[in-house]
Formats: structure tokens, sequence, C-alpha cells
């Protein structure tokens, strides 16, 4: 089996975090119960200590935690890992996408690659995936980091699209330049940040194999849409950051895990959109280091 490998639009990226990023991504041989051939899992790992595992939200890759890896590598061993299904890692193996087995492939992922208790960090959807992981797996998530996180939030509306010929009219919508930039734009706060660079990165990873199907298959699963009820059961301590205004989630969120989490402190960003870790990388590698 070939080793995936970045697409060569990487080579046009420019900023230097990105750069960064770009020539850190790995791909680990993940062996797991949903196929017979190992996942090749795109992660990064940097930095000494203890570690914290970074995990993007929907449609998205590693490269979203470009600007906050090098805050907080200095403090921490840092990894980001794409999920199953998602950024760049291995969608052609023939397992299904959705909750169950991107928690299976997170588990080992974790068991051959960090082995010991984390701290999970999880952003937009990417937190909706941590709290379903730590539910199941709390030897492994020794503190919860959640950035504004989905849980209660229902998941992508165009489930409800998702049906042939509309699945394929449905990603390709979302794979329209223009409609990317526009969700980039509600993203931030500052709309400044939405860069050619900022494009590029956002979008890399829509062309990797099978990007189509499997996004078409996750949707159809209905993602996280059963979580809110379970998320009271989570006594992990858990940070939560977000951005004041959040234009993606809005902030009611925010309120609802801090009020139904049993164990938690709520960071607030200010001048910030959905995104901390890319607007505000330094208040939220603080907030993070100051929690660990």
């Amino acid at each position: 089996m070939a080793t995936p490998t970045l697409p060569t639009a990487a080579q046009h990226l420019t900023e230097a975090t990105s750069v960064a990023l770009a020539e850190q991504i790995q791909f680990a041989d993940i062996s797991t119960q949903l196929t017979e051939q190992p996942i090749a899992t795109s992660y990064v790992c940097t930095g000494v200590g203890k570690p914290v595992l970074l995990l993007p939200g929907f449609d998205s890759s590693i490269f979203e935690f470009r600007r906050l890896v090098p805050q907080l590598s200095p403090h921490a061993q840092v990894w980001a890992m794409d999920l199953l299904g998602f950024g760049f890692t291995d969608r052609t193996s023939g397992a299904a996408i959705a909750p169950p087995t991107i928690k299976q492939h997170l588990y080992n992922f974790w068991q051959q690659q960090i082995g010991q208790p984390m701290i999970l960090a999880g952003a937009s959807m990417g937190g909706a995936a941590a709290i379903d992981f730590a539910l199941d797996f709390p030897e492994a998530v020794e503190k919860l980091v959640l950035l504004d996180s989905a849980g209660f939030a229902a998941g992508p509306a165009m489930g409800k699209l998702m049906v042939p010929p509309l699945d394929s009219w449905a990603t390709a919508f979302l794979k329209n330049p223009g409609v990317r930039r526009r969700i980039s734009q509600q993203a931030y706060c500052d709309r400044t940040l939405v860069t050619p660079d900022a494009e590029l990165c956002a979008a890399l990873h829509l062309q990797m194999p099978q990007w189509k199907e499997a996004l078409i298959a996750f949707t159809k699963s209905g993602g996280y849409n059963f979580l809110s009820n379970h998320i009271q059961k989570l006594d992990i301590p858990t940070l939560i950051i977000w951005g004041e205004q959040d234009k993606i989630l809005g902030t009611k969120d925010a309120h609802r895990f801090e009020q139904t989490l049993p164990n938690n402190q709520l960071a607030w960003v200010s001048e910030c959109g959905h995104v901390p870790h890319l607007e505000k990388p330094r208040n939220t590698a603080a907030a993070i280091v100051s929690f660990v």
C-alpha cells in the first residue's frame, strides 16, 4: 500500500506556520479492527512533555492547528491528527465513516502512537469527537479541551440533501471556492485573516482520494447528533475555550457546556470568532498551558 502524500498544491503555501506544518506532517499505518489493511493516518508530533492531542473540525484538516502547534510545543508534546474520513488520513481502506468507527480509529491511534493518558483537545466537530471518545475511553484522557465545540449543536444540515444525485450536488457546493471563502469569513471575527494561504490550507484535503464519498457517508450517518444527552456523564476536568464573536455556533453552547459538565472552567476569547486556535493562537495556547 503506497503511503499517501500531501497534494502538490501544498508547495504554494506561503505563511511560515503553514509551510512548517506541511513539513512536519507524517503518516502512521494504524492497525484497526475496521479493515484488514492498516489505515495510513496523517499526524504531526512536536515538543516534549505531557501529550496534548488536537482534533480538527468538520471537513477540515490538521492545518487548522498550524498557528497553535508552535505556541504549545515549548510546553508539551503536541500531537495533531486527522480523524478517519477527514483531512489527509486515507479514505480508501473501505472503513465506514461514522462516529463509532472514528472513535475506534482514534483509540487505535492513541494506543499505537501515544500510549499514555493525554490532554485531548477538539475544535468544533473535533470537540464532539473528543467528548464521544472520552466517554468510552476515560483511561486515555486525563483532561479535555473544547474549542468552540459541537456536541449540543445539530450536525451539518446538508444531511437532508445526501440522497443521490443531491449528495454529489451538495459536496460540489461545499467544494466551491466562493462558498468555502464565505464559510471562512463567517468563522473569523477579523476577516482579513482569510488570506490566499488560509484558503489553500482549508482546501488542500479536498484533493485527497474519496473526499466526496467520505463526506457523504459521514453526513448520512447523522454525525454527532446523538451526543447532547450524554455530555453530563463526562466527569473529566474540561476547559471550554470560546470566541466571544462566534458566528458559526453562537455563544449559547458555551454556557450549556459550563452548566452541564460536572468539572469545567470556561475561558472566553475576546475579538475572536469560531476558531480561537487560528485567530488568537497565543491566548488559546496560554489558556491550555495554564489548564494543563
